[in-house]
């Protein structure tokens, strides 16, 4: 089942479907698929639809209200036209020309009961999100001389263009019937709500300017039998119109009228154009001849961006989101699967190469082994050319039966190489010499018989890139086949450092002893006060010959050796006289420390830091513990069970690099904790990345539902800082606010800026 998931054909599935139920990610790919689709065709509007308007009709951009005196007069003349329908689509500033309102009642006597008020919503929606009774601004019944009201509101997508309309909407109470459902004479369907017609060309609506209605200036019959919009600007936002850009909703509605009048008004997500086109591509990687699959292919293409074009017609909308990146996902993995394969397989024996071992991380913990065949290119001029493949493939089915692996890597010259888990070295060398005496049989390739004789080549040299590794083994193969020995091992590197490696223990001690050890302060803001609120205690070692030390490179050593539990002891005592240090300036200073995942499981941590504590006289309040990758924990109960006790403690507790390895939505269930810290690699893609983007504001929402403090690491510029700040983050720690640094200047630097804060007071 896990192998399907990682196909090309099920992610192509399953990555689209999780993100439309699960998320709005999809929005940005069906709007512009929508924008593109509309823009490539238009039908004119019916005739029938008059749009009389003070501004510019379904172009209006600036706000207006229009007086009652007025509107009254443009509908006494629109009245004696005889029209089959009115909708007034106006507001009216009510109570400021009583003589006004009374004429406008008045004039609405005169069209009832073929009048209608339009009543705009104040705002866009989004999807799923209700319309209140504060969204509209509805006149009493009076006002209006009992003439009935329609409301018009739509949903949009996130940059407001847009999508849906309720046939009903309730408000107070109260049921009123959206302007397209009055528009279309349609009181329900078989949904609760439709998509409007972008196929229609609003602009090709009739129009006339209101003003000649004002003065007289119109021909008689003009209006008789039509329906009339009389319209103003009002005062709600311009909305997207697919294909033409920011229109006056009055657009919208009238797209939403036409569709109303087809045979169907449905609307679905994009869940069934997505399977349509998945099932089309499934079938398509099943034909058998090129032809089918080629027919297949093309149909899942047209399914994508002509089916939706064809259903539309008939009434039935659909999201293409979904179905347009199963095809980009599949088209792209298909592509990228070709070009891989063309690499990683030579052209006789099918087997990958020894690029293909070069190019993938190789595991913790692993040797690498290269074989080489003596005199293997006298046995191809000897083969036939079509057997030259099954020769090799031979050869790798002998040394994967001896070695118990799956997987052997063909490269020229008759090097076959592998990985297997890394033996003490007299172990791993025996076993080298029991596959030596595997080829001690003959091989018979067709109606060919041939002795072997095969040598390795062996690197132990882990922690360096995987090339190297390779081209040092089957270098060790080439000097034992040209010195005749069985294997040849090639580990330099490994004993160069040997005893550095070695000697480990006594010198994090020596270090720790002689200040070659300390620790960095980089500083924590809060983001809504601008001003630091804490800092994160870091590990340096400055060595006197090999220079600055990588922290994750002596920290793994220190793991291994067994001294990490001492190195986390000495950081948290040190960090504590730093924060007690600082505690004189700001009582609430928050100082933090990494805990090993080697670490959390263990009975005696809870009682070390009880002891700490005491032994400091610290109030636990101000330390907070920030847990790192959980992945090598033994006893996760155990771990789960010391944190909690921290935590009840006082200790605040931090989930470090969160949506990275096993710092998990699991996690965040099983650990009460009180911070979350978003990983660099999130952060560092905020502004270029929308997927990123809405994983941290995702994250940022989760964390606070669940009362959770948010970190940013890895700041580097204000942009970063701004965007974080925008999305509601907490803290912030990065570059762009402050560099890690010795505890001496940054207690300076702590100094100025409380100097500089009561300055500003």
């Amino acid at each position: 089942m896990l192998k399907k998931l990682r196909s090309p054909l099920y992610l192509a599935l399953l990555i689209p479907a999780l993100l439309t139920f699960a998320s709005d990610l999809l929005s940005p790919i069906d709007h512009v698929f929508s924008n593109m689709r509309y823009k490539l065709g238009s039908y004119p509007a019916s005739q029938s639809t008059i749009v009389l308007s003070f501004d510019g009709g379904v172009n209006a951009s600036e706000k207006s209200i229009i007086d009652s005196r007025k509107l009254a007069t443009v509908l006494e003349n629109v009245a004696g036209q005889m029209p089959q329908r009115v909708f007034v689509d106006s507001p009216v500033k009510f109570g400021e020309d009583p003589q006004g309102d009374k004429a406008l009642l008045e004039a609405i006597r005169q069209l009832k009961p073929d009048v209608t008020f339009v009543v705009r919503s104040k705002r866009s929606g989004f999807i799923n999100q209700p319309f209140t009774v504060a969204d509209f601004d509805i006149p009493n019944a009076e006002k209006l001389g009992g003439a009935p009201v329609a409301l018009s509101a739509w949903r949009t997508n996130f940059i407001e263009f847009g999508l849906l309309s309720d046939y009903v909407i309730n408000v107070g109470g109260k049921s009123y019937p959206t302007f397209p459902t009055a528009l279309a004479h349609v009181r329900k369907g078989s949904q609760g709500a439709f998509a409007p017609e972008f196929l229609l060309d609003v602009e090709s609506v009739p129009y006339l300017n209101a003003s000649k209605f004002l003065k007289g200036d119109y021909p008689p019959g003009l209006l008789t039998g039509r329906t009339v919009i009389v319209n103003s600007a009002g005062i709600a936002p311009p909305m997207g119109y697919f294909g033409k850009g920011r229109m006056h909703p009055l657009a919208l509605d009238l797209a939403g009228a036409d569709a109303l009048k087809k045979p169907v008004a449905l609307s679905f997500n994009g869940i069934p154009l997505l399977i349509v086109v998945w099932l089309l591509i499934y079938l398509g990687s099943r034909a058998v001849t090129t032809r089918r699959k080629a027919l297949l292919y093309a149909g899942a293409v047209a399914g994508v961006f002509v089916l939706p074009v064809l259903l539309q017609r008939l009434g039935l909308s659909l999201d293409m989101g979904g179905a347009a990146l199963c095809a980009m996902i599949y088209g792209i993995a298909r592509i990228w699967q070709k070009r891989v394969r063309r690499v990683q397989h030579t052209s006789t024996s099918g087997l990958p190469n020894l690029l293909a071992l070069s190019a993938r991380p190789l595991a913790t913990g692993c040797d690498v082994v290269v074989a080489v065949i003596g005199r293997y290119e006298e046995i191809l001029a000897t083969l036939p050319k079509d057997l030259h493949g099954e020769c090799a493939r031979q050869i790798a089915r002998r040394l994967s039966v001896g070695s118990g692996i799956d997987t052997v890597y063909n490269g020229e010259g008759g090097h076959f190489a592998w990985t297997e888990e890394a033996r003490p070295l007299e172990m791993q060398l025996n076993h080298l010499e029991g596959l030596r005496a595997l080829f001690s049989a003959p091989l018979q390739i067709g109606s060919y018989t041939f002795d072997t004789n095969i040598h390795f080549g062996l690197d132990r040299n882990e922690g360096i890139d995987a090339p190297t590794r390779v081209n040092s083994a089957v270098a060790s193969a080439n000097d034992a086949l040209a010195s005749g020995r069985s294997v040849e091992l090639f580990e330099a590197e490994r004993l160069a450092e040997a005893p550095w490696e070695l000697s480990l223990h006594a010198r994090i001690d020596e270090g720790l002893r002689n200040g070659e050890i300390w620790l960095a302060f980089q500083s924590q803001w809060d983001m809504r006060e601008g001003r630091p609120i804490g800092a994160e205690a870091l590990i340096r070692w400055s060595h006197p010959t090999r220079g600055p030390i990588a922290p994750d490179a002596f920290i793994l050593q220190a793991e291994r050796a067994g001294r990490i539990d001492a190195l986390t002891y000495w950081v948290v005592d040190e960090a504590i006289t730093a924060a007690l240090a600082i505690a004189g300036l700001d009582q609430h200073f928050q100082m933090s420390v990494n805990l090993s995942a080697q670490m959390v499981d263990k009975p005696s941590l809870v009682p070390n830091f009880a002891e700490i504590v005491r032994r400091r006289g610290i109030d636990p309040h101000l330390l907070t513990i920030e847990v790192t990758e959980t992945s090598s924990v033994r006893n996760r109960p155990a771990a789960v069970q010391n944190l909690s006790q921290l935590r009840s403690m006082g200790f605040r507790l931090s989930i470090d690099d969160f949506g990275t390895g096993e710092a998990s939505l699991a996690y965040l269930a099983d650990l009460p904790s009180d911070e979350l810290k978003l990983d660099r690699r999130f952060v560092s893609r905020l502004l270029t990345h929308q997927r990123e983007r809405e994983i941290i504001r995702s994250t940022i929402g989760l964390a606070h539902a669940l009362g959770q403090t948010v970190v940013a690491e890895g700041i580097e510029d204000e942009a970063t800082y701004l965007a974080l700040s925008r999305l509601g983050c907490d803290v912030g720690q990065g570059y762009f606010l402050g560099r890690p640094q010795p505890f001496a200047e940054f207690h300076q630097w702590y100094l100025k800026m409380g100097q500089r804060r009561k300055g500003s007071l």
